[in-house]
Parts: structure tokens; C-alpha cells; sequence
């Protein structure tokens, strides 16, 4: 009988989730919360105020469609981390891609609510303000389908709900084209059409949409 012990187990090769998910958080907050940093009224209002007040609707509208978006894509990022059992090193750099482009969104959101008013600039604030949010749903998406392809998701997780996940990252990608073209034309109703988005992924419509997560399938009881 031979007293030669087995092979250790490959060591795998990855990152750990923890660090990536807890400065991806960090980020989305820090996006997220500096929208509301822009929004004030001139120092000498103070005769006005309720008119200057009611005269900030484009940064309020920028505001919560911004808002909303980054919230949706945090879900997202969210959802696609509770599938992810580990990351390499690409993942980690397209997340860091993903980031770059929610860190910038207060920006456009800015030129959204400075010129949404003008005539003569607020097509091209709501363009820039459009393109944005269409980089930002297709990385995710492309987050999630090279998690996907190169095995980074739990064994656990069935093609069911992998499919399903992709299946709701997608359709975003459709409407944020269809507006991005539609504000050349109607830049209000645009900023209007990317809040609508926003809010079909955050809140789950009954036979609509269910939000980012599928719906687990439960194991059956163990059987004696």
C-alpha cells in the first residue's frame, strides 16, 4: 500500500470579488451623488426665489434621469457580481472602463441641465448626454457576457438565468440609439425617453420586467 499523497489542487487562477465589488460601490456613490452638487440658484434670487426655483426644471430633469441611470446600472453591476464566482485580469479592466464612464455622467448632466433650454446648444448637450448612457449599457453588457464566455460566473448558476440576465441587459441598448437620434429633433422628450429607461430597470413591472434578478430556481428538499 503506497503512502504517497495526492497532488495538491491547482491553485486557481483570478481575483477575488470582495475589493473589486466594494471600490466599484464606491464609485457609483460618489457619481451619484454628485449630480445634486450643480443644482443652486444665483446668490441674488433671493426676490425671486420661487420663480428661480421653478426656473431649475432642466436640472431637476437632468437630475433624476441621471439619478435613475446610475442606479440601473448599479443594479446591474450588482446583479452581475452575485453571479461572478471569480475575476481575471480583463474583467477588472473593462470594470474599471465601466467606471470611467459613470464617474463622467455628472458632466453631461451638467450640459443637460445648462442648455437644455437653448435653442441653439441643448441637441448637442442632449446628444453628448445620450452617448454617455450608451457606453455605459453596452460595457455593462459586455461585462456580463465576458464573464459569461470565459467561465467567470458560479458553476451554480444554471443557462436559464444566465440567459435571462443577458436577455435584460440588452434592450437598453435599442432605446438609448433610438432617442440619441430622436433628440436631434425632440431633446426634452429624449431626456424624458432616458429616464423611462432608467425607471423599467430599476422598478419591477409585474409581467414586464422583473428588475435584474432572475428569479432563483429553489433546490428540492433532500430526499431521505
Amino acid at each position: 500500500m503506497s503512502n504517497t499523497e495526492p497532488p495538491p489542487a491547482p491553485r486557481r487562477r483570478g481575483f477575488r470579488t470582495g475589493r473589486l465589488e466594494a471600490f466599484s460601490d464606491g464609485v457609483f456613490a460618489i457619481a451619484i451623488t454628485l449630480l445634486v452638487l450643480d443644482i443652486a440658484v444665483s446668490p441674488g434670487a433671493g426676490k425671486h426665489l420661487l420663480r428661480s426655483v421653478a426656473d431649475l426644471w432642466p436640472s431637476y430633469l437632468a437630475y433624476v434621469a441621471s439619478f435613475s441611470t446610475i442606479g440601473a446600472a448599479w443594479l446591474g453591476h450588482n446583479a452581475i457580481t452575485e453571479y461572478l464566482d471569480r475575476a481575471d485580469a480583463a474583467f477588472v479592466r473593462l470594470n474599471l472602463l465601466l467606471l470611467l464612464i459613470i464617474s463622467f455622467l455628472p458632466f453631461p448632466t451638467k450640459l443637460v441641465a445648462d442648455f437644455l433650454s437653448h435653442d441653439s446648444s441643448e441637441r448637442i448637450a442632449v446628444t453628448v448626454y445620450g452617448i454617455t448612457f450608451l457606453l455605459a449599457s453596452t460595457l455593462l453588457l459586455v461585462l456580463w457576457r465576458y464573464a459569461v464566455r470565459e467561465g467567470l460566473v458560479r458553476p451554480d448558476a444554471g443557462d436559464e438565468e444566465i440567459e435571462l440576465l443577458t436577455q435584460r441587459l440588452t434592450p437598453g441598448l435599442a432605446g438609448y440609439l433610438v432617442l440619441i437620434v430622436a433628440g436631434l429633433f425632440l431633446p426634452i422628450a429624449a431626456v424624458i425617453g432616458y429616464l423611462a429607461i432608467a425607471v423599467y430597470y430599476i422598478i419591477p413591472f409585474p409581467n414586464l420586467s422583473a428588475g435584474f434578478y432572475p428569479r432563483r430556481r429553489r433546490k428540492p428538499p433532500p430526499t431521505h
